[in-house]
């Protein structure tokens, strides 16, 4: 397998040998390790296709790696379930918009699958300004035997051809190769934050601070407004748009988180432009809780739909939240992902991680939702039985064999040896982006520049 020099992940794949919940992690041997990483080397967004044989990564420095999962043979039986990787490609470049004397970051800020209807893999990637379709396929075969050129691709003297030859394909080694199909640009006059492909697969959408267009796959020139919350006085502003996502089964609905806690629910039926929302999600505030940080870390930084529909997932900056579809006035379920950083939202307000923003993902099943924490810390909670449990993806606990046990952060007071102080926690290490395979226990983590694989595995 060849890496190219860039691609400095230290990807590791990692095994677990249990039942949720009671995760015993074994990690496995270091794929690839690099010591040193910039800042381009960041991991920006990790996304499994349907299927879950693809993982794709997009980082800060415009790439896209995808990792295939190693297909089961009678002589390797246990490398089922592997992660390698499959394709490298830059998506995006650094540019300048002139008119704005604005740098435009080639950072991928989120990364969708398309089904797969062929032979070729379709995704689509996004920064701040520009969505591209990409195609992924393989070649295994080459032509030989042109007319008018020689082996070394070189035009031939046509007088000095006597004979027509009929070409043939001849096998050569395989060749993945990723070619933009469309590029969808010059429609966002703000940073887009999430892309969307609808359940038809013939449209999808895009969202940026302030709006929401709809786009067609064949059409890159022209997209249709569906969402403008931006007041006709700037000064008036009052919240953005945060996230956005189509409901997984019906093509005319999808929701909207904003920075002030809300979800809106829309449909495109009722009428072309939907400022006028279906369903109007929002929990009322705890006066007793109020404080400066109240509308800072009610800003809802993702939201998902459950697979079957019936839910919607947000987090906001310490909790995880799932709504029923049928009922707007609060949650029915409510997740402390880390309440102990209460006390110190004022020095992370200092150093600006109150703005961190956050992911959150279902299991395939929906009965298990996972995210992000400081310290390299993630959190999963398991809806039915109501547990948690709060697992550390670090390279010491990557040892072959090693066992990835639970870890407790402990708030004051005298603290045991398997735990760790808030006051110790690392807050320049963080979990943002995590991926769960859509059917079976396998989920992705990304750490910085590090990738972790961890797989369920029942033997």
């Amino acid at each position: 397998m060849v890496f190219l020099p860039f691609f400095n992940y230290r990807f590791r794949k990692m095994k677990c040998f249990s039942r949720y919940l009671s995760y015993i992690f074994r990690p496995a041997t270091s794929i690839l390790s690099c010591s040193c990483h910039t800042e381009a080397d960041i991991i920006s967004t990790v996304e499994f296709n349907h299927t879950g044989e693809l993982l794709a990564t997009g980082d800060k420095g415009g790439r896209v790696v995808i990792f295939q999962r190693e297909q089961e043979s009678k002589n390797q039986p246990h490398r089922r379930g592997e992660y390698n990787v499959y394709s490298t490609f830059q998506s995006h470049e650094p540019e300048f918009d002139y008119l704005k004397s604005l740098e435009i970051e080639e950072k991928i800020n989120k990364i969708r699958w398309l089904p797969q209807q062929n032979a070729a893999y379709f995704l689509l990637s996004t920064n701040d300004k520009t969505v591209k379709l990409w195609k992924v396929s393989e070649r295994d075969k080459r032509p030989e035997g042109y007319n008018l050129k020689d082996e070394d691709g070189r035009l031939r003297d046509p007088s000095m051809i006597t004979t027509l030859r009929v070409p043939v394909l001849r096998p050569m080694d395989l060749m993945v190769e990723a070619t933009p199909r469309r590029v969808f640009a010059n429609a966002h006059t703000y940073h887009i934050n999430s892309i969307s492909v609808n359940s038809d697969y013939e449209t999808y959408m895009s969202a940026d601070d302030l709006r929401i267009n709809l786009w067609n796959f064949e059409i890159t020139n022209q997209s249709f407004n569906i969402v403008d919350i931006k007041p006709a006085n700037m000064e008036e502003l009052t919240e953005v748009i945060t996230a956005a996502e189509f409901h997984p089964h019906h093509c005319n609905t999808f929701v909207y988180s904003s920075s002030k806690g809300t979800i809106r629910l829309c449909d495109m039926r009722t009428s072309a432009l939907c400022d006028r929302h279906a369903k109007f999600f929002e929990e009322p505030e705890d006066p007793s809780n109020r404080s400066f940080f109240s509308e800072i870390i009610s800003s809802i930084s993702d939201v998902k739909f459950s697979h079957s529909g019936r839910y919607i997932m947000t987090r906001d900056y310490l909790t995880v939240k799932v709504w029923d579809l049928n009922m707007e006035n609060r949650p029915i379920e409510t997740y402390q992902v880390h309440d102990y950083l209460r006390s110190k939202l004022c020095s992370l307000y200092e150093n600006d991680c109150i703005f961190d923003k956050f992911e959150c993902v279902w299991n395939g099943s929906d009965s298990v939702i996972m995210t992000g924490s400081y310290n390299n810390f993630f959190r999963m909670f398991d809806r039915n039985t109501k547990r948690d449990v709060t697992l550390e993806a670090s390279r010491e606990n990557s040892k072959p064999r090693a066992i990835l046990k639970p870890r407790k952060v402990c708030v004051g007071g005298k603290r045991r040896k398997d735990e760790i102080s808030v006051d110790s926690l690392d807050f320049s290490k963080k979990i943002l982006h995590t991926a769960w395979h859509p059917s079976e226990n396998i989920i992705a983590v990304a750490a910085t520049n590090n990738l972790y694989i961890f797989q369920d595995k029942v033997n």
